[in-house]
């Protein structure tokens, strides 16, 4: 397997619009890998794409990607869904007559599916995309695994019950991929694994400069988000034998270097969007 990260950023990508702080005006400057889109990853071998954000079609036209046999979604934020569009301008003969699409099979676990019937009107829109026959959307059920070209999927739930990372084995190969929304979880013993891909949780206060990134009143009680402490008690918990974290938000007024420094002292690696990793 060769996992491809298309997107490291978080809900609020870097370059953040408008924004004048160094972190946005050095990647404005520099680019990748400076620079961080929405949150995606996707998993060569299987050839599953995991989440689409807003910046999905440009992430794809930059990749190695070619082929994409399934997609997976881990959850119903807009960070990793509103670039759900993606599937119709990649599958869509807007010119044949009759028309013609590509039919790409989409998994969802179904808890996760539940939210996206409450929410954003995303299940209606998935509905559209299987009417128009870009999409086929297949619900997956509690501990239920899905065979995608020979590699083993299956969800593992988080804490929030709504959302789920996902479990790649295939040719002696195993790869857990945790999209978002780790805050609670415990992660179980899942065995050996090759590579966690998790998200690096938010900084109350600047790893280097000791600034308060989050306000105190808003810690009390504790913000609902995973915090980077968390996040690493969770990696070696899970003691992969390769851990990236991903997920960065601009708030969190980090800069690569800054993450490969920090990586460095706490035995992970920063994601960022390009990075190529061979299992």
């Amino acid at each position: 397997m060769r996992v491809e990260i298309l997107g490291s950023g978080g809900a609020v990508t870097i370059p953040r619009p408008g924004c004048d702080c160094e972190v946005c005006v050095e990647a404005g400057a520099k680019g990748r890998p400076y620079e961080r889109t929405g949150p995606s990853v996707f998993v060569h071998g299987p050839d599953v794409l995991i989440d689409t954000p807003e910046e999905a079609k440009e992430q794809l036209n930059r990749s190695q990607v070619g082929r994409i046999r399934a997609g997976l979604y881990s959850h119903w934020h807009p960070d990793h869904t509103a670039g759900r569009r993606m599937w119709e301008s990649r599958n869509f003969d807007f010119r044949a007559f009759p028309a013609e699409a590509e039919r790409t099979p989409i998994y969802v676990p179904a808890r996760a599916w539940a939210e996206f019937e409450r929410w954003y009107g995303l299940a209606e829109q998935f509905r559209f995309l299987e009417r128009q026959g870009t999409v086929s959307v297949h619900l997956l059920g509690e501990g239920e695994s899905v065979d995608v070209g020979g590699t083993r999927i299956t969800p593992v739930p988080l804490h929030d019950e709504t959302t789920f990372a996902f479990l790649f084995e295939g040719e002696g190969t195993r790869l857990l991929v945790a999209m978002d929304e780790t805050q609670g979880w415990e992660p179980p013993d899942l065995g050996p694994l090759d590579l966690a891909v998790l998200p690096i949780g938010v900084f109350e206060l600047h790893p280097f400069t000791g600034e308060r990134l989050i306000p105190e009143e808003f810690c009390v009680p504790p913000v609902k988000k995973t915090r980077y402490g968390q996040a690493l008690e969770m990696a070696r918990a899970l003691g992969a034998a390769r851990t990236v974290f991903m997920h960065v938000e601009e708030m969190d007024s980090l800069s690569h270097d800054q993450l490969l420094e920090l990586g460095a002292m706490d035995g992970w690696e920063p994601a960022h969007d390009g990075l190529v990793i061979d299992l």
